[in-house]
């Protein structure tokens, strides 16, 4: 099979109803740069015109059948050839009328009988060298597009890494006026206290430092600590997802026994709210007790903020697919469906909580915490109707 021409060649056809014309037109234009393609007909040299783009057309005029002229006609009325240079090669006499004919059949030059080889091959040259200027062109013209394409690609992907940026600036900025509003809260209230206290001390009143305020400064001291404590873990566990570096070290945990350990912890700030929960029995999976009890803590801490002052149900149990279910169910204001895909974005905090404590990387932590279980976290609200938040983790390890 032979190789398929380059695609620089330039194409002749040559149509003439004689095969020895057509011989001696091809010796007289053979050229390493031309490819000539040849027909005894009109209808022979309709079909190569569909399969090829010709540089010029060389039309024998006095054809039986279909003539150099009706061929011409049909030549230009089709949008794929109405371009194509058409040189009529006669033997019929030069009169004004003929050539008119000619030209008004979409003719560009005549040749006469017998021809003038260095006439032919002079006008043919020059055919065949605008043809090459005009391919040249398009293909520059093509070049250009693809170059234009590329550089709007590229200003696109300039403009979206910008825009990008300034998101990421800004967010960077609400972080760091986030962190600073919360640590200062608690820093100030631990600063208050312990000017009042060494004032106390200075005026050596010890009876002011009873039993029971000493154990309520304490408690309140203890609220602070653990305040910090997990502003900085949630900072530092947001440092570890974006950078991949988050740990899951899966081990045999009883769901509902960890359930348990937080919601007793939590009973001291849910005295005046209520929390409850229900737990079955003997679901056991491999998890990151510490992960998943985040999970929950975050919950909770949502629940208590969020809830109104409300009753607050934790539930424990299985799915029928194989699941175990963690859920937290509060009957605070709901969450219309349009903002439920929002609550697990970073520092997202909707308009309907208000001015609520906190800096919205709760529930986006738990989210990347029951994923890196391959599981899944979900929301389950209505206006009005509370809010229950429920994750669901496979009990194979992750």
């Amino acid at each position: 099979m032979s190789a398929p021409p380059p695609t620089d060649v330039v194409k002749l056809l040559l149509v003439d109803d004689l095969p020895e014309n057509l011989l001696a037109l091809q010796a007289l234009l053979r050229d390493d740069g031309l490819q000539m393609h040849c027909a005894t007909s009109g209808e022979e040299a309709l079909s190569l015109l569909l399969e090829h783009e010709f540089a010029l057309a060389l039309l024998d005029v006095q054809m039986p059948g279909m003539s150099g002229f009706d061929l011409a006609e049909l030549i230009r009325g089709s949008s794929r050839t109405r371009q194509l240079p058409i040189v009529f090669v006669s033997a019929a006499d030069r009169n004004q009328a003929y050539s008119f004919r000619g030209y008004e059949n979409g003719a560009v030059d005549f040749l006469f009988k017998p021809l003038d080889a260095q006439a032919v091959k002079s006008k043919v040259r020059v055919f065949t060298e605008l043809h090459a200027k005009s391919r040249a062109l398009r293909r520059q013209l093509v070049e250009l597009e693809t170059a234009r394409a590329e550089q709007q690609q590229l200003l696109d992907t300039l403009q979206r890494t910008q825009a990008d940026l300034q998101r990421a600036l800004k967010m960077r900025d609400e972080f760091m006026s986030m962190v600073t509003h919360e640590l200062r809260t608690p820093l100030g209230v631990m600063a208050l206290e312990v000017i009042m206290r060494r004032s106390r001390l200075d005026k050596g009143d010890l009876a002011w430092f009873s039993p029971e305020r000493l154990q309520a400064m304490i408690d309140k001291d203890d609220r602070q600590v653990r305040s910090m404590t997990r502003l900085i873990e949630d900072m530092l566990d947001i440092s570890r997802i974006q950078h991949g570096r988050l740990s899951i070290h899966p081990r045999r945990t009883d769901l509902g026994e960890l359930a348990g350990r937080v919601v007793a912890d939590f009973e001291p700030q849910y005295q005046q709210v209520g929390l409850t929960l229900s737990a079955q029995p003997g679901i056991v999976g491999e998890w990151d007790d510490s992960r998943i009890a985040q999970v929950l803590v975050n919950l909770l801490s949502n629940a208590l903020r969020y809830g109104q002052g409300r009753p607050v149900h934790v539930e424990v149990g299985l799915t029928g697919d194989g699941f175990a279910r963690l859920a937290v169910t509060d009957q605070g204001p709901g969450i219309p469906a349009e903002d439920q895909g929002r609550v697990f974005q970073q520092f997202e905090r909707l308009p309907s909580t208000g001015k609520a404590p906190g800096m919205g990387l709760g529930l986006y932590i738990s989210q990347q915490f029951v994923q890196a279980h391959r599981g899944r976290i979900g929301l389950h609200s209505e206006p009005g109707r509370g809010a229950c938040f429920e994750a669901l983790l496979p009990l194979t390890a992750a």
